[in-house]
């Protein structure tokens, strides 16, 4: 069982991204005590060295949902600021939230198509009308279906038909992947300053 959990600093100051890095490598530490495996599949950076304002991790092991539970929600780190001197704030808020996975492109197999010839109405004279030339084709895994008649040859047909359900797919996978991609930095604004399921400290 994996989880995947978002760390954003959101718009927060400097400081944000550098609470982030602390909570971090505290949440790595209480991971690494539960035998769960930590993996960061992608960071970005913050503007001082060693922060970040957003970092993606999957957690895997047994126990993992509990304690991706237990870290989900606004993190308070709890400290002054390292980079301004005199501010009296020492509450700097992150947010962790479940992130949807990657979405995985749809193989395609030719042996997972069904190819059935069918006729069609319209122009193209009595050998269309007669005889079955236009192609209905199914990809099974997913469902979806073309039907091509705009060769009078069979064969030809078939490999339109072909091309455009790989193509179609691919659309279809484009599409999942840019509103994965969106719902995850959707996640960046959630972040509530205030009322924190955890509160850390040095």
């Amino acid at each position: 069982m994996t989880v995947r959990l978002l760390l954003s600093a959101g718009r927060g100051p400097q400081e944000c991204a550098w609470a982030l890095a602390h909570l971090l490598r505290r949440l790595e530490a209480e991971a690494a005590r539960q035998r769960l495996r930590v993996h960061r599949v992608d960071t970005v950076a913050g503007d001082r060295p060693g922060t970040y304002r957003s970092v993606l991790l999957e957690i895997g092991g047994a126990g993992v949902e509990a304690f991706a539970a237990a870290w989900t929600g606004t993190l308070c780190w709890q400290a002054p600021s390292p980079y301004r001197a005199g501010v009296g704030r020492k509450n700097w808020y992150v947010t962790a939230q479940p992130c949807p996975a990657d979405t995985d492109a749809t193989g395609f197999e030719e042996s997972d198509v069904d190819v059935v010839a069918c006729r069609t109405g319209g122009p193209g004279g009595q050998h269309r009308n007669k005889v079955s030339t236009a192609v209905r084709a199914t990809h099974r895994p997913t469902g979806l279906v073309v039907v091509v008649d705009t060769e009078r040859q069979f064969s030809l047909n078939r490999r339109i038909a072909l091309r455009l359900l790989r193509q179609r797919l691919a659309d279809r996978d484009d599409t999942a992947a840019r509103d994965a991609t969106t719902a995850r930095w959707q996640l960046h604004d959630r972040l509530v300053r205030g009322d924190p399921v955890r509160v850390e400290r040095p």
